[in-house]
């Protein structure tokens, strides 16, 4: 196992994902116990002032948790931090991506911290910060 070594001010390979479709959408209601009809009917969505269902907030903050995915052999997401901008909506392509922004030593090994980003075009919907402790090794 070959940890990873970023730098400080190194980018991640930014990623463009698949268009969000209802049936992702449908699927991430199931999976996370949110239901709200905003996210899967045109109506409640219209309803509530929208102009169609929008993605759940913590959907579009887990694509940004893609980034770390490949890593997951040498190391843990151990810290998440997000805040929300925009709304997403079906057919949205979002692109996700970061920076290292830290990098220390720590007894459990080196921890590294990135700021994120999701983006629709050029409009950020969701950044975050993302702790990615490193094993030792």
């Amino acid at each position: 196992m070959t940890s990873p070594v970023w730098n400080v001010g190194d980018e991640l390979e930014e990623r463009t994902l698949s268009p969000v479709d209802r049936a992702q959408l449908r699927r991430y209601a199931e999976a996370s116990g949110d239901p709200n009809p905003i996210h899967l009917s045109d109506e409640a969505a219209g309803a509530a002032g929208l102009p169609g269902v929008i993605a759940h907030g913590m959907l579009t903050v887990a694509t940004m948790g893609l980034l770390f995915s490949p890593h997951l052999e040498d190391g843990y997401v151990k810290t998440f931090r997000s805040r929300f901008s925009g709304m997403v909506f079906v057919d949205d392509v979002l692109r996700v991506g970061g920076r290292t922004v830290r990098a220390v030593e720590t007894a459990e090994g080196r921890l590294y911290t990135f700021e994120v980003y999701a983006r629709r075009g050029e409009d950020t919907v969701a950044s975050g910060e993302v702790g990615f402790l490193a094993y030792e090794g």
